[in-house]
């Protein structure tokens, strides 16, 4: 048994994680800004319950002293914490935390003899894959300031894999879904569930997923000490297959076991009102309805070749595309979130 540290242990991808983590027998420390209280869920008390110790600061992995103390005895650290999406806070918020934060939580990791530490990057430093799939390698375009600040955070870790110091993997996922997230592909599922889609553009973009069970299997792959060739190595952990948007829409339809509509809307006068309602929306701090990066969701190629993930690492993604659809659209129901 070991000793783990998951930071962003009470978001949706780190809490899964965690949960694993205690399933596999380990002793997890979570770490995080914020209790995770959303739509009813009190992620803190819930993990709590279960057996983790988790450590509350509302500097996050900005705080050192924080960092430090619950480093301590720690042999493996997951890093997931991340800002992403935040309201009101300035751009250099991004760099304070994903790479400042990284660069701490690397930092007190050497300080404390950690075994392993493995990065949450983010597939989103590929930009518009321009000739998919893409591997970790090549089409490297962060696009926006958190992309680029997740970016900038790799070189930072693979500083210390050089030096010597500690070793590190680093994880890229790519739209993760699944039960267990009340927000990221509930837009879809609501939508399909009253019948109407409005698709912007063709709907032949490429889109390219990942269950969260089988994200966490490459999470619990790279911190593996016998898997010895992901030392100082990227990974893109992604679903086996990547589908069109509009497969996608009609894929859930069926999981849902309902029809739907996909109503086809120009792109470049949506990509124009998305910067409009940005910029109204901001000086009165409210959530535009419809922003670029929203938008860009139409019309940017997401397909990445998880070759290296399968071979290094030993990745096999277990729940297919249909199935995970399947198991998110019963837990949305379960959970009244449609």
């Amino acid at each position: 048994m070991a000793k783990v540290l998951v930071t962003g242990g009470t978001g949706f991808t780190g809490k899964a994680l965690v949960k694993r983590l205690l399933g596999l027998g380990h002793q997890v420390v979570v770490m995080d800004y914020k209790p995770g209280v959303a739509k009813g869920f009190d992620t803190a008390r819930e993990l709590e319950a279960l057996g983790a110790e988790v450590v509350l600061d509302p500097q996050g992995v900005t705080n050192r002293e924080c960092v430090a103390r619950c480093m301590k005895g720690v042999d493996y650290v997951q890093h997931i914490a991340a800002a992403f999406r935040e309201m009101d806070v300035p751009e250099s918020y991004y760099d304070d935390v994903n790479i400042g934060g990284t660069r701490i939580c690397l930092e007190e990791a050497v300080k404390a003899g950690v075994k392993k530490f493995v990065y949450c990057s983010t597939c989103g430093i590929h930009g518009n894959v321009l000739n998919p799939p893409t591997d970790e390698d090549h089409n490297i375009a962060p696009a926006d300031y958190y992309q680029m600040s997740k970016y900038k955070a790799e070189p930072v870790t693979l500083e210390f894999v050089k030096a010597g110091k500690l070793k590190a993997s680093i994880v890229r996922p790519s739209a993760i879904y699944g039960p267990g997230d009340p927000e990221r592909f509930r837009m879809i599922f609501k939508r399909v569930y009253h019948g109407k889609f409005p698709m912007i553009g063709s709907g032949k973009t490429l889109y390219h997923p990942v269950y969260i069970d089988n994200l966490v299997d490459v999470f619990v792959l790279a911190m593996d000490p016998a898997n010895e060739k992901s030392n100082g190595r990227a990974y893109l952990a992604a679903d086996a297959e990547y589908v069109s948007i509009k497969d996608l829409v009609l894929r859930t339809a069926k999981a849902m076991g309902r029809t739907v509509k996909i109503v086809h809307y120009p792109t470049w006068p949506v990509v124009a009102a998305g910067h409009i309602c940005q910029a109204v929306c901001k000086p009165f701090h409210i959530a535009p309805p419809i922003f670029p990066r929203r938008v860009d969701w139409y019309r940017q190629n997401r397909a990445f070749d998880i070759t290296r993930a399968r071979t290094e690492l030993g990745y096999d993604p277990k729940v297919g595309l249909d199935e995970g659809l399947r198991r998110t659209y019963e837990w949305y129901l379960e959970k009244g979130l449609l």
